[in-house]
């Protein structure tokens, strides 16, 4: 049954359907919970039929979703008894019948009027978000404010999708803030979509209009299962495009964006969180019409270092990925993990360690790529070969090594350096052919095969298609880094 079959509520309430229709397959929405009403108030007026939050199934690319959609218009969108209960259902639904679950996000936050009900309705969200996380995905949209303890629930699931200039989301609202702190700061200052796209974190990606948004959230869903249980989508496969040259100069930066694309199916690769911590890139892709994910170092941003940040980001897309059984293909280019004392203070041992966690506890097949550099923690963190990569390539102009050759050098031939300063050039290049070589890697079976750029394309896809994989099941939870 369509929205419109339905006759939906009039005026500004029409709003959360017309949403869900640029969501959903046309004619596929079905409602429930239609006459739900709020129990904080007798004045029928003050009682929209809905309780603010319009829930149901549908189907996206004909493959079954739940989802539900807050009601700014009506009583805030914000969440009561009722309200709540609503979407517990959607929640419950999702799981039972192991399909996605999409929340279209603009809510003033808790029922003030409803007082601890309407916070242990949040509760209730709450630890279903967490009691499906990494069984079905989850999917949030955040269209407007998204204020208080509404915050917690997108930020539970595994992707947030946010509008420019629309899509707020904050814990005390900029009146508090000038209260308590006395900044006087807009909502967009506090919790608009640049700053959880670049500072936070929070958002994974940023669209310029609800239109935008809502075909993000189809796209990103493209790419996962119907749940841990089912294996991911895939499509015709298509070339990728022309490859990308690489600098051989260690000192030239470059954009592994155009590695990536040289390597995957054309036009398949999806950015998340492109903002926060570019120094990495993580993203969607396809390869051979089958969905991967991309780890990469990123040279154009800090010459590819790793860091705190980072090892946020790659942590927990590496575990979402492995979550929903999606292969992971990781580019390294990275001259070690970012040193100083900002770095430390803001543990970068703790948080480096999410991606090394991450990366060692994954089930899902795994291929490492060395480009040109691979130093340090940072070569072990990248998927090496030690934390159970299943396939490690090098090209032939790669290094991999504890250090840079000039620093190797500086260490291991002080003395001698001291006396012939001249043989300092000599050194490095004996360096570099008889540690860094990658043929060294593979005599040591760190490298399983040193292998053409042009070859990487075709060597990542024998490599997948010889992979059996487990059967599709949970493996874990999705927890927020």
């Amino acid at each position: 049954m369509s929205t419109t079959e339905q006759s939906p509520p009039s005026g500004n309430h029409r709003r959360p359907h017309l949403r869900l229709d640029r969501l959903v397959d046309p004619g596929t929405f079905m409602e429930f919970g239609k006459s739900a009403l709020a129990r904080s108030d007798n004045n029928s007026d003050r009682r929209p039929s809905g309780d603010g939050v319009v829930t149901g199934n549908a189907f996206i690319d004909g493959r079954p979703v739940l989802v539900y959609a807050q009601d700014s218009s009506a009583l805030g969108g914000s969440l009561g008894e009722m309200h709540a209960l609503k979407i517990l259902q959607a929640q419950r639904r999702s799981l039972k019948s192991q399909c996605p679950l999409i929340g279209l996000i603009d809510s003033a936050g808790a029922r003030i009027q409803e007082g601890v009900t309407a916070l242990d309705g949040y509760g209730a969200v709450f630890r279903n978000n967490v009691l499906a996380s990494g069984r079905i995905p989850q999917i949030s949209v955040v269209l407007g404010t998204c204020a208080g303890g509404a915050v917690y629930s997108p930020a539970l699931t595994d992707v947030v999708i946010m509008v420019r200039g629309r899509g707020q989301m904050f814990l005390t609202g900029p009146a508090v803030v000038k209260a308590v702190t006395g900044e006087d700061l807009s909502g967009e200052e506090i919790g608009g979509a640049r700053m959880h796209s670049r500072h936070s974190g929070v958002a994974h990606l940023v669209a310029e209009n609800e239109e935008q948004a809502l075909g993000l959230a189809r796209r990103v869903l493209s790419y996962l299962p119907d749940s841990a249980w089912h294996v991911p989508p895939s499509v015709p496969a298509t070339a990728a495009k022309e490859f990308f040259p690489v600098p051989v100069d260690q000192r030239k930066v470059y954009d592994v964006r155009g590695v990536i694309e040289g390597v995957v199916d054309a036009e398949t690769f999806l950015e998340m969180q492109p903002y926060f911590a570019p120094n990495l890139v993580t993203g969607f892709a396809r390869l051979e019409g089958k969905p991967i994910g991309i780890v990469a170092n990123q040279p154009l941003c800090l010459g590819g270092v790793l860091d705190a940040r980072a090892g946020d980001k790659g942590g927990r897309f590496v575990r979402f990925c492995d979550a929903f059984g999606i292969p992971l293909v990781v580019l390294v280019d990275t001259p070690g993990f970012l040193p100083g004392r900002d770095q430390e203070s803001n543990g970068v041992i703790r948080r480096g360690a999410k991606l090394i966690y991450a990366f060692s506890e994954a089930t899902v097949p795994r291929i490492t790529v060395v480009l040109r550099k691979a130093f340090g923690g940072a070569y072990i963190a990248m998927n090496s070969k030690s934390l159970g990569a299943d396939q490690v390539f090098s090209w032939p102009t790669a290094q991999i090594a504890v250090m840079g050759a000039e620093g190797a050098v500086g260490v291991i031939h002080r003395r001698e350096l001291s006396e012939h300063p001249l043989r300092h050039a000599q050194l490095v290049r004996e360096y570099q052919q008889n540690v860094m070589a990658p043929e060294r890697a593979a005599e040591n079976f760190a490298v399983d095969a040193v292998i053409r750029p042009a070859e990487t394309r075709s060597a990542l896809a024998g490599v997948l298609r010889g992979i059996r994989c487990d059967s599709p099941a949970f493996r874990h939870d999705n927890l927020p880094q």
